[in-house]
């Protein structure tokens, strides 16, 4: 792990000694959109933006699914970068970066903003014809695949619809940083305090998803909307990395009735588990974080059948 420094890699991610043994999130910095306002230098056309993603990365994971369920794969190409990330980075494969040749992301990032330094993150959303980032936060990326693009694709559906979108900012609120984040605060804090904080936050918002799940179908209205899918991604690696790898073992997902059934429905979207790749997943993270695992053993399982019918059928 690491960031950009003075234009030089540095082989460091974070400082927890800056902030009590807790795991802080750095902003994303590219935040441009694309749009069909006249004056939007990113305007909407197809073959124009190319997405680089990790599969382990449950943030560019939900590019991934919005890319396939807004029907995107022929107007968004994409690259997927090793699952192991080691001292210089997301690292692309023998083949390199299909656009520049370019070993590392972080060279993208150098030539898209040569003074730019902090965390090299992916999602990248790039833009081929102006040879720049047009976004590299995730919930944006989603929102920008939600609309921007419909009218060259032809599909409406909407999973930020205006009349729901209070009740998703709520739900996101608490699950970004309990669940999202909050897997990450726990797997990576440096102090016992920082640790039980970030433990008892996550186990509180699951057992509050456990209980909301279980007198409602979605988290958000009735049909699936961006609140679900931001969730899911946290999810679906929760029993294969977070329990073991994160420390955050109080229970399994699986032990969550209404939890584990909602995950296998939103799993079985059709389309959703071509986006999931557990095995890359477990590679990413139990070899890239040394510091966590310093034999780099990567653990035979969890056995998880997500294709295991769910009972969501039943009237809320």
């Amino acid at each position: 792990m690491g960031l950009l420094v003075d234009g030089q890699w540095v082989d460091k991610w974070y400082d927890t000694k800056k902030s009590g043994g807790k795991f802080v999130r750095q902003d994303s910095r590219f935040r441009s959109v694309i749009s069909n306002d006249a004056d939007n230098e990113f305007q909407p056309e197809a073959g124009r933006y190319h997405l680089y993603v990790s599969l382990a990365c449950p943030w560019a994971h939900r590019t991934l699914i919005f890319r396939k369920l807004k029907q995107l794969e022929d107007v968004i190409s994409v690259s997927v970068v090793k699952a192991e990330m080691m001292e210089n980075g997301w690292e692309f494969g023998d083949d390199g970066d299909p656009l520049f040749g370019f070993d590392y992301a972080y060279q993208l990032y150098l030539k898209a903003d040569s003074s730019y330094e902090g965390r090299v993150t992916v999602p990248i959303l790039w833009d081929k014809k102006t040879n720049t980032i047009v976004n590299n936060e995730s919930v944006e990326i989603i929102r920008i695949f939600n609309s921007a693009f419909n009218e060259l694709t032809g599909n409406y559906d909407d999973y930020y619809p205006e009349s729901l979108r209070e009740e998703i900012e709520e739900v996101n609120e608490r699950v970004y940083h309990t669940v999202n984040n909050g897997v990450y605060k726990a797997g990576f804090a440096t102090t016992q305090e920082a640790y039980n904080e970030a433990y008892k936050e996550l186990f509180d918002s699951l057992d509050w998803l456990e209980e909301k799940l279980s007198k409602q179908r979605y988290l958000a209205g009735n049909s699936l909307t961006e609140a679900d899918w931001r969730l899911f991604t946290t999810l679906i690696r929760f029993d294969a990395v977070y329990h073991g790898h994160f420390k955050c073992n109080r229970h399994k997902l699986s032990e969550f009735e209404n939890i584990s059934n909602y995950v296998r429905e939103l799993y079985q979207v059709p389309g959703v588990k071509e986006t999931v790749d557990l095995e890359y997943s477990k590679r990413h993270y139990y070899i890239s974080h040394t510091s966590i695992n310093p034999t780099q053993v990567v653990p035979l399982g969890p056995e998880t059948d997500f294709d295991e019918p769910h009972n969501r059928d039943r009237a809320y």
